[in-house]
């Protein structure tokens, strides 16, 4: 059972505690909607700062919208389409500090500002995304971005 704990120390050594989190909620639970339920409302939990946090799947043609926390989001994203869809058809992470700069991106909260996007790999396959959109201009930094890689390593890992 999750239980609601206060947040101690460094910003690594939080991080720390969240992967601990994530993986006491996924560790006997199979099935992959509740774990990434879960996931996204442990990281909107954590996190401050954000509006939107979530997780697009990948159906083997396009990204399609799993489970999040957040205002009604775009259900479908081609490869190579704004954040997510390029950070899918790259499979690279994509930490974006200033989302009206990014060619093509795709506005689904007016209100977004900046956004991260982690890709989740298995066993050389692309399964979907971790999303993550803030109000604030230049949210995500270096630390963030290694600890949501290592966040979605950990989760994808028991998908």
């Amino acid at each position: 059972m999750f239980h609601t704990i206060s947040y101690t120390g460094s910003r690594e050594e939080q991080h720390n505690q969240v992967v601990s989190q994530l993986k006491s909620l996924i560790c006997e639970e199979p099935d992959r909607i509740a774990n990434l339920a879960n996931a996204s409302a442990l990281l909107n939990f954590y996190l401050s700062d954000i509006n939107w946090v979530g997780f697009y799947m990948f159906d083997g043609k396009e990204l399609v919208l799993g489970p999040f926390q957040g205002l009604p989001a775009c259900i479908r994203i081609p490869l190579g389409k704004g954040v997510c869809g390029t950070s899918a058809k790259e499979r690279r992470s994509l930490r974006v500090d200033n989302v009206h700069a990014f060619p093509g991106h795709i506005a689904c909260d007016a209100a977004s500002n900046s956004e991260i996007v982690i890709p989740m790999i298995k066993n050389g396959e692309l399964i979907g995304v971790l999303d993550m959109d803030s109000p604030l201009k230049s949210r995500f930094d270096e630390l963030d971005q290694a600890f949501l890689e290592q966040f979605v390593q950990v989760l994808t890992e028991h998908l």
